[in-house]
């Protein structure tokens, strides 16, 4: 009984966010006091169902029901029970009921933060995240219900996935996911002012964290996507602009652009029209990430689905989102200007910059991965887009943003007042020009033309993040953890700048054929093939590799690539054996068998590469110790204090 439950779970779960969109919208509209009161309710209530029926599929993985379609198609008896309760974000159903539990929790952490917010303003953000709720509800029940059942029951099931039988897995969606829909609370809370009429820095500084917030999950996500690419595919790359990996590139370069802005809209009242457009911005490509991995219309390895039916759906939901959040755009607009002004150097004009670059970023994302969509809609023929096209596309808006960060750091609210900061300026670009120059060519000895323009800036940047912080402490004054986060998160940036640069140009790369006795050399490293042996594994069974390797006759490491093969569906992976060595990963995958016991083996020397994962988790730490800032939450106090006793606006 346990499937039948967990689908009467979400029936439950979609008419109690029925309940919480109509009153949380209803409720203020005409000053039902009692309506406002149910929000809460309404919302524990949902996410109790939901998790019932979260726990209701997992149980049934766990006690391997065939009985169930989901599971009869991504378990098997022959699953480590791990991979048996990871398997239930493995498909598209599954990781929609995921999608939907994430939105429960952050739902259910609004209400509890929404005590100390005005009454009626948190029941309209409630009531958009209601609407939210209701409508990936819908798509489930409709569309993707994970609990149908199978008449006769499968005897066995079909497996998971082999290539998402990995650690990776249970970390990577739920983390991702989390980001992706954390930004439905930036979109609610930017519909909930607009329905209130009350865009002002009060406004702003409540939407911060939680945008703070999904942003760091998001940076978080697409790195451990990122990784576990680069050692689960066997390619040895750890960005291919793959539609799924753009798919969650866009809403992160777009809430990046959101993090600048509303720091403008709640230091100056300023940037009011870009803070909601970006908020909007944002949900929305996370809603078209969503239906780009479900529809079929893009071919992705990381797709879950392929029918058109539930791309209509979720299209259909992001037209009725959007353009009922333009509609209240247009109908708020007067209210948005603001008599304030900025000169053309203060620091406003830098982030105004900054978030036009990261938009145009993101639409020539878009425009790349949405290319073969168009052309074949269009019948011009099949359009190929990829790395020669995003790589120089993507660096012509980037290389500025960097050096217009590393400037405007140094700039001051509303009079820019650069020319104080000439000597620093002067000085930190000198150093980081010439610690740039030394790394690319003291270091590796050459590099292409653009190789110390990027170790420069992110050199650059560097410098720059510390100046502010440095001059603070040699004076004894206080360092806000909001300006220590902000510091750490730039580092970061300029971590995976570094990183980036080094990456594309100094990696050494070869395919070679090795038989038993067999060496290479490759960037500096020499590697002796002792030959193949048979493995094991409790699903699997395959060949594993012995690769010994030494720089100039000392021992390196040992490595031990593996060719599986899965019982089930008879499907091959390459599991690649990776050693961090002086700054460089060294990786070795195993290729085909090329007869006479001779194997093709893939060697990559890959410099600073795992820097551009650790950047990843320092710039999420930077977020989070901007979060823990006191003056957040003292500034979130003084100015509900008196919105709580003051009439609000309708």
């Amino acid at each position: 009984m346990l499937p039948e439950l967990g689908h009467f779970a979400l029936i439950l779960a979609l008419l109690l966010a029925a309940l919480q969109a109509f009153f949380g919208i209803a409720g203020p509209m005409f000053r039902r006091e009692r309506w406002v009161s149910a929000v809460t309710p309404a919302v524990a209530g949902q996410a109790v169902m939901v998790a019932a029926a979260m726990g209701c599929l997992i149980a049934s993985f766990v006690n391997e029901d065939f009985s169930v379609a989901y599971v009869a198609e991504n378990s098997n008896s022959a699953l480590p029970l791990f991979y048996r309760v990871a398997a239930l974000w493995g498909a598209h159903e599954g990781s929609l009921l995921l999608w939907i539990m994430l939105l429960a929790v952050w739902t259910v952490a609004v209400a509890v933060y929404a005590t100390r917010l005005p009454r009626l303003f948190a029941a309209r953000v409630l009531g958009v995240l209601g609407v939210i709720s209701f409508g990936f509800l819908l798509f489930t029940l409709a569309t993707s219900n994970p609990f149908l059942r199978l008449d006769p029951p499968a005897l066995d099931g079909r497996d998971l996935n082999p290539i998402l039988q990995d650690p990776g897995l249970a970390g990577h969606p739920p983390v991702l996911y989390t980001g992706y829909v954390g930004f439905a609370v930036a979109f609610a809370f930017a519909c909930g002012a607009m329905l209130q009429g009350r865009m002002d820095q009060n406004w702003a500084r409540w939407t911060r964290p939680w945008v703070t917030a999904a942003w760091a999950f998001l940076t978080c996500g697409i790195a451990m996507g990122s990784f576990w690419a680069y050692y689960e595919l066997g390619w040895g790359g750890f960005w291919f602009w793959d539609p799924v990996e753009c798919a969650s590139f866009m809403p992160w370069l777009v809430g990046t652009a959101l993090i600048h802005s509303l720091a403008v809209t709640d230091k100056r009242g300023l940037f009011k029209s870009w803070t909601l457009l970006l908020s909007v911005l944002a949900f929305s490509l996370s809603l078209l990430g969503t239906f780009l991995v479900r529809s079929g219309v893009l071919v992705s390895v990381h797709s879950f689905a392929a029918d058109p039916s539930r791309g209509v759906f979720i299209l259909s939901f992001l037209i009725v989102m959007i353009g009922g959040a333009l509609a209240l755009y247009a109908w708020r607009a007067p209210l948005l200007k603001s008599p304030a002004g900025f000169e053309l150097g203060a620091r406003e004009s830098f982030l105004l910059f900054n978030n036009v670059l990261l938009v145009i970023a993101a639409a020539t994302v878009l425009a790349g991965t949405l290319a073969p969509l168009i052309s074949g809609a269009l019948k011009l023929g099949t359009v190929s887009v990829g790395p020669p096209f995003f790589n120089p596309m993507f660096m012509l808006t980037m290389l500025p943003l960097l050096a217009l960060l590393s400037i405007g750091i140094h700039a001051s609210w509303k009079r820019g007042r650069l020319g104080t900061q000439q000597r620093t300026l002067l000085y930190t670009f000198v150093a980081a020009a010439v610690l740039g120059c030394g790394l690319v060519y003291g270091i590796y000895s050459h590099g292409h033309l653009l190789t110390p323009v990027g170790a420069t800036l992110g050199l650059w940047i560097i410098l720059s993040s510390l100046v502010d912080p440095v001059d603070r402490l040699r004076r004894r004054l206080s360092l806000p953890r909001a300006v220590v986060g902000m510091t750490i998160a730039h580092i970061g940036l300029a971590i995976a700048v570094i990183a980036l640069t080094t990456v594309q140009s100094f990696t050494n790369e070869r395919d070679v054929a090795m038989a038993p006795g067999g060496s290479a050399t490759v960037g500096g490293y020499q590697f002796r093939f002792d030959g193949v042996r048979p493995i094991e594994g409790p699903n699997y069974d395959g060949v594993g590799a012995t690769l010994v390797v030494t720089r100039n006759g000392s021992a390196v490491a040992v490595l031990k690539p593996q060719k599986r093969q899965y019982w089930v569906q008879h499907q091959v992976t390459t599991e690649t054996a990776i050693h961090y060595s002086r700054g460089n990963n060294i990786l070795v995958a195993l290729g085909d068998d090329l007869g006479a016991s001779r194997w093709s083996v893939r060697i990559q020397i890959r410099p600073l590469v795992s820097f551009i994962w650790i950047a990843a988790v320092i710039m999420a730490l930077g977020g989070a110790l901007a979060l823990s800032d006191r003056r957040y939450r003292l500034a979130r106090e003084a100015a509900t204090a008196p919105a709580g006793t003051a009439p609000e606006h309708a």
